[in-house]
């Protein structure tokens, strides 16, 4: 008897799925993910299904977000831009931080959630969830002063409170 995927399981098997990229990624690229890492690693085709490129602008981004990956085409095969707040740029070793949980959308699409990028991250840096979390929540509310603490977070908000961007 064939068993029946349940929207509940399918979240649940793409965490796990993301998290074992994670894992990865980091087998490959760790224990430390900074500039010239973060760099191969866009190249990589086998972690990074579509092009990709680092723009520091904030021009594409909603207020307090700290980064958004934005289609360059039609299609995703076409490549993406990774608009990252300017504020980050004299920070090169923890932009990656920020561009590993907008990889889940460039990766996954309309299907990653904010619990998908944190787990991808953290596994991508060998760390906790939580220790991840705090660290993207930490970089992200730098751009929060005076804004509401759920603002421009993917989904529902329910990751905590921090603006860890859109997904």
């Amino acid at each position: 008897m064939a068993t029946q995927l349940t929207a509940e399981g399918a979240r649940q098997s793409l965490t796990a799925h993301v998290a074992a990229k994670g894992a990865e990624l980091f087998a490959k690229y760790g224990p430390r993910l900074g500039w010239a890492e973060l760099q191969r690693l866009l190249e990589d085709r086998a972690q990074v299904r579509y092009p990709c490129e680092i723009q520091f602008d904030a021009s594409s981004l909603q207020p307090g977000e700290f980064a958004y990956p934005m289609a360059k085409g039609e299609t995703p095969e076409a490549g993406f831009i990774l608009y990252v707040h300017p504020v980050y740029m004299l920070e090169l070793d923890r932009v990656a931080w920020l561009v590993l949980y907008q990889l889940v959308a460039v990766n996954y699409g309309a299907f990653a959630s904010a619990d998908d990028a944190e787990a991808f991250g953290a596994a991508a840096l060998g760390i906790t969830r939580d220790e991840y979390y705090a660290g993207v929540c930490e970089l992200a509310d730098r751009l929060a002063v005076g804004e509401p603490a759920a603002a421009h977070m993917g989904g529902d908000g329910e990751s905590g409170g921090c603006n860890c961007g859109s997904l």
